[in-house]
């Protein structure tokens, strides 16, 4: 089944909104029978005069959702609210640590790139350090001097 935009008027307010092919598809999969009524602002207000909490005008007023998780910094361990879903395995931190970690970063930036040292061979990249290339080149002649198991 395709669906295609429509426009319908709210009840509320009178003024046209449009119904979404994805929002169509959202209420077949959740076998809603009617089509929405109320445009997103008008439709936030209501719940909100239905909940008790007093209508806004940010982004909750005009139908958008901002999700907040509660988690732990990874730096300090306190509690706070980040505006994301965290992944795992990446480290989240609270403002003041996120904050004293931007700072630095910009600085030592600078220093990184001073504290390099030009390469001695010609024809090697002078952001890559010759030890680098060696290092390399060894790790090589062990792979090619130890016998292989599979013959």
């Amino acid at each position: 089944m395709e669906f295609v935009d429509r426009l319908l008027t709210c009840i509320d307010c009178g003024g046209e909104f449009v119904f979404t092919a994805g929002e169509q598809l959202f209420f077949m999969d959740k076998q809603f029978k009617n089509d929405p009524k109320r445009c997103k602002p008008c439709k936030s207000r209501r719940s909100a005069a239905v909940s008790g909490v007093a209508p806004s005008s940010g982004p909750a007023a005009a139908g958008i959702s901002r999700t907040e998780t509660r988690t732990e910094c990874s730096e300090c361990g306190i509690s706070t609210t980040v505006p994301f879903k965290p992944t795992q395995g990446r480290p989240v931190l609270c403002r003041s640590c996120f904050k004293s970690k931007r700072v630095p970063a910009a600085a030592s930036t600078d220093t990184v790139a001073r504290t390099i040292p030009a390469a001695e061979v010609p024809g090697t990249p002078t952001l890559v350090p010759p030890s680098v290339n060696v290092v390399a080149e060894a790790a090589e002649a062990e792979l090619v001097a130890q016998p292989s198991s599979a013959a």
